[in-house]
């Protein structure tokens, strides 16, 4: 690992070496034990997209990790004034000892990686969002053990977070069904990285059918807002609801990233009784990321 772009870039090893650090980093945190693996270590972290649980998970994982966060939105730097990604890159790289994007294009990522000399971590793209998905895959082991054999399902909208499951699952071992409206089917790219162990239907039905993990996120993400009427008449039937979770096997867990619109793509019923399971993905959010991090830009990194 150089950088963390997409998930489709690394093997099964290497995202469970991720997640074996992340359950340790997690443990310590729990335990009081010190982690100082960064320390007097930056991360620049370019927000293009705003966010909660992204900017707060690297900026207090820095700060555990005995490091220090720089944050700039596109008004605070140069590149939002025309400044290419390969310069700011090269500018940066000078400066820091690693850059955190979250941004529209996945080619902006891919340019930032390209030109700098220090690792570039993907924080989400409208193709990818990997430190998402590494987050989920921690929480499901925790809460089912393994991951080898179980089935992931996706309801709704085939986007960075459905993409980035597909990948990520499939190479731990998973099988995966989206249910998505015609339309809104996930990437090319993803569906071709998975293989035969991903299925699409246009049957959130027969998606939800003796699921381990249940998957679901907005209709409309950020930047689609104008869209919004128009996808909640497209995902109509796409909703995460009691009666789906019924066809789920016993014990199934529920993922969302949040934020949640409760009464949309799934009811306050269901994000209810598994909110300990979806909040424990969030926190996961800290320790996956700061796996990752240690591992880019720690000392001895990728050794």
């Amino acid at each position: 690992m150089k950088h963390l772009l997409k998930l489709a870039d690394l093997g099964k090893a290497d995202i469970l070496r991720i997640l074996n650090l992340a359950d340790q980093l997690k443990y310590n945190q729990k335990h009081g034990f010190g982690q100082s693996g960064l320390r007097g270590k930056t991360l620049v972290m370019l927000f293009n997209k705003s966010s909660t649980r992204t900017r707060v998970s690297f900026e207090t994982g820095m700060y555990q990790l005995g490091g220090h966060a720089v944050f700039l939105t596109g008004a605070d730097s140069q590149i939002g004034r025309g400044e290419s990604a390969a310069d700011t890159a090269r500018v940066l790289s000078r400066y820091a000892d690693g850059i955190m994007v979250r941004t529209y294009g996945q080619d902006e990522v891919e340019q930032l990686a390209l030109h700098s000399s220090v690792p570039v971590i993907n924080g989400l793209t409208d193709y990818a969002h990997p430190c998402q998905v590494l987050a989920d895959l921690m929480t499901i082991r925790e809460h089912l053990t393994v991951l080898d054999g179980l089935k992931a399902c996706f309801i709704g909208d085939g986007n960075n977070v459905c993409n980035s499951l597909i990948v990520g699952a499939a190479a731990c071992g998973m099988t995966v069904t989206a249910a998505c409206p015609e339309g809104h089917e996930p990437h090319p790219d993803a569906v071709a990285a998975a293989g035969a162990a991903f299925t699409l239907t246009r049957s959130p039905r027969q998606a939800a059918r003796d699921a381990d993990v249940v998957f679901t996120d907005v209709w409309a993400s950020m930047g689609q807002e104008g869209e919004a009427a128009a996808r909640a008449e497209a995902f109509k039937g796409f909703q995460v609801n009691a009666e789906l979770m019924a066809l789920a096997k016993p014990g199934a867990i529920v993922q969302h990233c949040l934020p949640a619109h409760k009464g949309e793509e799934i009811t306050e019923e269901v994000f209810e009784a598994h909110a300990r399971e979806i909040f424990d993905e969030a926190e996961n959010r800290l320790h996956a990321q700061k796996a990752v991090m240690l591992l880019l830009m720690g000392d001895g990194a990728g050794a």
